[in-house]
């Protein structure tokens, strides 16, 4: 009898570890919207798409929800990380905020950009990125094959370790952005535009925005890496900021003449209603994100309407409040946890897309009730770059930092010095047709010339060579707290 009860027992442990493994196994896909009202009148939405499958020697070649394109290309170029973006428009860093951990919306160029970390050794790389850009170029339906050329690329060394000697970067600031880029991004997702959150994509509606952004990155620990095995990673984002239609009760004027911001709604930014989520999906999740700055109004809004006393706790789990109204109720409100902004949190309100279908779809409405005026929190410096001189042939490049304000994570305590600081890393490249003189580099400091080696603790330069490769440089700087602009200049000659 003791010996059928350890067999029973060893039986199921081992069917308990079998199942536990299988789901550890199985691909997964997830979607997410995140919409957050902006202080200029506009509204974000942020589409987040995430797909992942198990590695090949554990769950084989042959996959659900992956996009075998992307799993063919990850295999036959070795790529252990890459980024693709395409973006129209600039982001405006000083009515949209600074950088958002939660979004990640807001750090592309216009045009495309490409970087990529290959598995390979070191004197094969610059081949595989060539075959990668003829193949992405395919793919999207986009010039990205202009990037072979090795005046079009380079290797960045320290703003992307630790993959040195590994990674190339390239950029098309100049190519157009357009629904031919946008359809076969969409074909990678599993429903593609024909059911879950990405039937809101509406052409005319997202391109006729004040920003699109896509963006497609890939992670793989295909290739003998050291860390846990976690297979293939693939993340797919969208970002638009979008108008709301002005209403004649968005435009009416209070007694401080200050003006209404526009209602808006699903349907009336996106034309289109959510219909349930992608059968295919694991969650399918809605988030309305309520930044700091404007919950700091909020709460006196609330104060002044309910006296002094008024529960801060409360006020925040409630979706209707002197500011405005969700049309639906949320699941579950979700608040920021952090110990340096006490009294202000950033608040999501989630909605999950599983409760809506065809015969009841989901359409949340955004309605302002009052006036508010309120700052996006700022990133530490706002970086500007701009030509200098007259005429084609010679003049100088300007970069112009800026501070605005401390951000979280950002500052450091210098020991040795006991001071305040910011690092950070400057990346320039050149077409090789801009001869610049690197040992002309100037720094200003609050409008005054300062020594070069105060500021910049190390500096990487690889000059341009006619027709072959691109100029490069990096620096890295440390700022003590109290400046207040920063501007490098380089002279340079056109050939």
């Amino acid at each position: 009898m003791a010996a059928v009860l350890r067999f029973l027992i060893a039986v199921l442990l081992f069917s308990s570890i079998a199942t536990a493994s299988l789901s550890q196994e199985e691909e997964e896909f997830s979607e997410e919207l995140l919409l957050k009202p902006l202080a200029d009148r506009k509204v974000l939405a942020h589409f987040h798409f995430e797909s992942k499958a198990p590695p090949t020697r554990t769950y084989g070649h042959h996959h659900r929800l992956f996009p075998k394109a992307l799993y063919q290309l990850v295999q036959k170029f070795r790529i252990r990380e890459m980024e693709l973006s395409f973006t129209q428009g600039r982001w405006n860093y000083e009515r949209w905020g600074g950088f958002d951990p939660i979004s990640s919306s807001n750090a592309k160029p216009p045009g495309v950009e490409l970087w990529a970390v290959f598995d390979v050794p070191h004197d094969l790389v610059d081949a595989s990125w060539k075959n990668l850009t003829h193949t992405l170029s395919g793919l999207f339906c986009a010039s990205i094959n202009f990037l072979e050329s090795s005046t079009a690329y380079s290797a960045p060394d320290w703003g992307f370790q630790p993959f040195s000697g590994s990674l190339r970067y390239g950029s098309l600031p100049r190519e157009a952005v357009c629904t031919e880029n946008l359809t076969p991004w969409l074909k990678l997702l599993p429903c593609r535009d024909k059911a879950g959150l990405a039937t809101l994509m509406d052409r005319p509606s997202i391109y006729r925005g004040f920003y699109h952004s896509q963006r497609l990155r890939l992670s793989s620990t295909e290739f003998g890496s050291t860390e846990v095995e976690s297979g293939i990673a693939l993340d797919q984002t969208l970002t638009v900021v979008l108008q709301p239609t002005t209403s004649h009760r968005a435009s009416m004027t209070y007694s401080s003449d200050s003006v209404l911001q526009p209602s808006w709604s699903l349907s009336s930014i996106f034309g289109r209603k959510v219909s349930g989520r992608c059968v295919l999906a694991n969650s399918s999740n809605v988030y309305v994100q309520v930044e700091r700055g404007l919950m700091s109004e909020l709460k006196i809004l609330h104060a002044e309407d309910e006296g002094s006393g008024a529960d801060n706790l409360t006020f925040e789990k409630t979706w209707n409040n002197p500011g405005f109204e969700l049309s639906i109720a949320p699941n579950r409100v979700i608040k920021e946890v952090n110990i340096l902004h006490d009294e202000t949190s950033i608040v999501l309100y989630e909605y999950l897309i599983d409760n809506y279908s065809n015969s009841e779809p989901f359409d949340l409405g955004f309605t302002w009730k009052f006036p508010v005026v309120w700052s996006s929190p700022q990133a530490p410096l706002h970086a500007s770059r701009f030509l200098m001189g007259s005429g084609n042939e010679r003049g100088a490049i300007a970069i112009s930092l800026k501070a605005t304000e401390p951000s979280d994570g950002l500052w450091f305590a210098d020991t040795i010095e006991n001071s305040c600081m910011l690092r950070f890393n400057v990346f320039q490249v050149v077409p090789w047709y801009v001869r610049v003189y690197f040992h002309t580099l100037q720094v200003f400091v609050d409008g005054k010339p300062q020594s070069v080696t105060d500021f910049i603790e190390r500096m990487r330069i690889s000059p341009s060579e006619d027709k072959v490769s691109p100029g490069v440089m990096e620096m890295a700087l440390k700022l003590p707290c109290c400046v207040k602009s920063v501007t490098l200049t380089l002279e340079f000659d056109k050939v």
